[in-house]
């Protein structure tokens, strides 16, 4: 046991060294954060000048202004409230009589740790004349999915799509460190925004949405797998009009039960190591560690000494 954690020891301040003489490293942040990674500096912004604007209005940051995790509870509160707060005169008060969802499939690209999550949508409305006074509207589609703790979106990657037009916007909030693992991170939320035309609103319409997602460091299981699971997302859809005017803006949700739904409980097995191999793994693992340190530490001594010896034959 004594030797066990003494190598565990030995690789953790190897690694740790490493870390601290390698260059170029960035630093995210730590796992209580609620931050959002959205917005670059605007002068670097060339193709397309409306991603990642500043000035956009994220629910998720106006939840984060309220909670400092992410909580279904909480959430599902915030945006009852947001919605509620947010009605207007163009649509009747049961506005899913109007505009619903009629399909929901979801799916799991590609295999591993590294993956895909690709969403189609399909909305139903009716021919209704408050519908028809919405073409004097902006409107949005935003979509908000709910990570659980055991997968993370890469702000940088979500930041590429955003510039090259894939979305309108798209930001990640709530914990944005990339190295934590599983157990020690919390819950983070990606944020979609896609401009809609009010005139597709009149006929029936659908669109998909695919980003990537990537694992976090997952605990132990004999099993060799985790399992993560996810929720539907969070659909709504925001209007509104430049005029300064009361109840200018609309906001609501969509309900996932108004439609025909596949694999909206996506399932992703994670791949981990096992506790019987974890004595193995981390012997191989410092014996790795101090060979490289040895070899690094030959050659720099090599790489003096002739260094030394070619000045003396100079001098």
């Amino acid at each position: 046991m004594i030797t066990r954690r003494f190598i565990q020891l030995c690789i953790y301040l190897l690694v740790r060294s490493s870390f601290i003489w390698s260059t170029g490293n960035c630093s995210i942040g730590d796992s209580a954060s609620s931050q959002v990674v959205d917005s670059p500096n605007p002068s670097s912004i060339s193709r397309n000048d409306k991603a990642f604007s500043p000035t956009k209005q994220y629910l998720m940051q106006s939840y984060y202004d309220r909670y400092t995790s992410l909580h279904d509870s909480d959430f599902e509160n915030f945006i009852s409230q947001e919605v509620t707060s947010s009605l207007c005169e163009v649509l009747p008060e049961n506005h899913n009589s109007v505009l619903r969802l009629s399909v929901l499939r979801r799916d799991l690209v590609g295999e591993g740790s590294h993956r895909r999550v690709s969403t189609l949508i399909k909305l139903q409305t009716q021919q209704l004349k408050s519908l028809s006074e919405l073409l004097s509207y902006s409107c949005e589609f935003i979509v908000i999915e709910r990570l659980p703790s055991g997968v993370f979106a890469d702000p940088f990657e979500l930041q590429h799509l955003a510039q090259r037009g894939v979305f309108n916007d798209i930001a990640v909030f709530g914990d944005t460190n990339l190295e934590l693992p599983s157990f020690l991170s919390n819950r983070s939320a990606v944020e979609i925004h896609l401009d809609v035309d009010p005139t597709t609103l009149l006929q029936p319409t659908d669109f998909s949405i695919e980003f990537p997602l990537h694992a976090r460091y997952q605990p132990l299981n004999e099993s060799g797998y985790s399992i993560v699971e996810f929720g539907a997302p969070d659909m709504l859809l925001r209007c509104s009009t430049k005029e300064k005017a009361q109840n200018s803006n609309c906001l609501f949700k969509l309900k996932n039960d108004d439609g025909n739904l596949y694999n909206v409980g996506l399932v992703w097995r994670i791949p981990s190591g096992k506790k019987a191999h974890s004595d193995l793994v981390s012997t191989v693992t410092f014996l790795i560690a101090f060979l490289s340190a040895l070899v690094i530490l030959v050659t720099s001594l090599h790489y003096f000494n002739s260094r030394v010896r070619k000045d003396l034959k100079q001098s």
